[in-house]
């Protein structure tokens, strides 16, 4: 049985057609203090993946089952900008595919039957990747709201600023006086809640 997908919490998905498999898994991970959901088909888990999900993630994911496949899964999450860590568990006989998968971004593959230390290891390794994912995320959102406070034509000195541009020559970019140039800036700063240049510059750069 699966359930609603929740992730306020670390959580490891696991999808995997096989219930022995996937009763494996969880019991592998839930006996290592982690928190797992699992699903019999990558149909049931896009069912329950919210688009925006809050918290922290990663995703164990057989590359054969019916219907769509891990690989077929990964394709759509790619597509859809869903940023989730992804171990492939294979077969012997899926390396040669696995590795592909690796080459769009999954981290890495565990094959069948796996070793308890080397899942643990993996699993942590992706969480890592989630967390520090997450925080550039939270990152992002944070300047993007603060940038977002500046009207049109403090968007325009606010680029030239990033250009390396002086006073003088945006006064002239943009036809208005250096003094009005000067009063921008000031504004910037204070709705940016900065007091630096550098400070201005990291601002504006950690939104891309």
């Amino acid at each position: 049985m699966s359930s609603p997908v929740t992730t306020t919490a670390e959580t490891v998905f696991v999808v995997d057609d096989d219930e022995a498999v996937r009763d494996s898994l969880r019991w592998l991970l839930e006996a290592n203090g982690y928190r797992v959901q699992t699903y019999a088909s990558a149909e049931q888990f896009l069912d329950a993946y919210p688009s925006a999900p809050p918290g922290v993630g990663c995703l164990i994911l057989d590359v054969r089952m019916q219907g769509m496949s891990g690989l077929e899964l990964q394709e759509r999450l790619i597509a859809d900008n869903v940023q989730l860590p992804i171990i492939f568990v294979t077969g012997h006989g899926d390396v040669p595919m696995a590795v592909s998968t690796m080459k769009k971004g999954a981290m890495d593959f565990i094959e069948k039957p796996f070793d308890e230390a080397e899942l643990r290891k993996l699993v942590e390794r992706m969480l890592d990747k989630a967390r520090a994912e997450s925080g550039e995320q939270l990152v992002q959102k944070a300047a993007a709201e603060r940038l977002g406070k500046l009207t049109a034509r403090e968007h325009q000195v606010l680029e030239r600023i990033i250009a390396g541009r002086l006073n003088k020559q945006i006064a002239d970019d943009l036809g208005i006086s250096i003094k009005t140039v000067e009063a921008h800036r000031a504004n910037i700063m204070e709705k940016l809640n900065v007091n630096t240049v550098a400070d201005l510059l990291r601002l504006a750069l950690s939104k891309k």
